[in-house]
């Protein structure tokens, strides 16, 4: 792959959005196509308690980080973590301005409940790799809270999901460096999809969605 500047890394969010369809993903992260519906409102609400940006809370022997900027430069991906949460305990690393050794876990906030598929799980996986990249640690657990069942999930972060993810994340990056939107195969999850009304399938064997709105700006 292309050595990248930071300004070129990818959205770490936009695994969760590739997971979910590809083509969704290059709509978004692409072509600039975006569109609001009750989930991603709701997502927005929920979100705003955990992104409260460099901010620290003590409590006890944890120590919780909100709106964590992170990064990796293996991954070329980018983005923010909900909260992060470091217990205190001799196995862990330091981590400046606290007195100590810490065990580092990602936490992810989402609206529904658990997924059929692993697309949130991904993308708190990256979260660890970004966190174990610029930590020199290793991050194997992590947490989803979910706010329909209003309770947080233990997430064990393996190998596997790991190495999902550097595939993925290759993957994204083929694509945008093309400025491809890839055409896939309709479904039943299309109903779900924020984009449903401006993915516009019956033009996937004709032209990109952004070609077809400026023709109609045109028209």
């Amino acid at each position: 792959m292309v050595v990248k500047d930071e300004d070129e890394y990818l959205m770490l969010s936009g695994l969760q959005h590739f997971q979910f369809c590809k083509r969704q993903w290059a709509l978004i992260h692409i072509e600039q196509q975006w569109e609001e519906n009750v989930r991603t409102v709701e997502g927005q609400y929920l979100h705003r308690n955990a992104d409260k940006p460099f901010t620290r809370e003590k409590r006890g022997d944890k120590l919780i980080v909100r709106a964590m900027a992170v990064k990796s430069n293996e991954l070329k991906l980018a983005g923010i973590c909900d909260v992060v949460e470091f217990v205190r305990d001799s196995r862990g690393v330091e981590i400046n301005g606290a007195e100590g050794n810490y065990v580092v876990y990602p936490v992810e906030y989402k609206r529904g409940k658990p997924k059929t598929d692993e697309s949130d799980i991904l993308q708190l996986t990256a979260q660890a790799m970004c966190l174990e990249e610029m930590l020199l640690c290793e991050v194997n657990m992590g947490y989803m809270y979910y706010n329909e069942i209003k309770h947080r999930v233990e997430v064990p972060l393996t190998a596997r999901l790991k190495q999902n993810v550097r595939r993925m994340a290759a993957e994204m990056h083929e694509y945008y460096d093309r400025r491809r939107t890839p055409k896939v195969k309709t479904g039943a999850f299309c109903k779900s999809c924020s984009l449903q009304s401006i993915c516009l399938p019956e033009l996937m064997n004709k032209r990109t969605v952004r070609s077809y709105i400026e023709g109609k700006i045109k028209e």
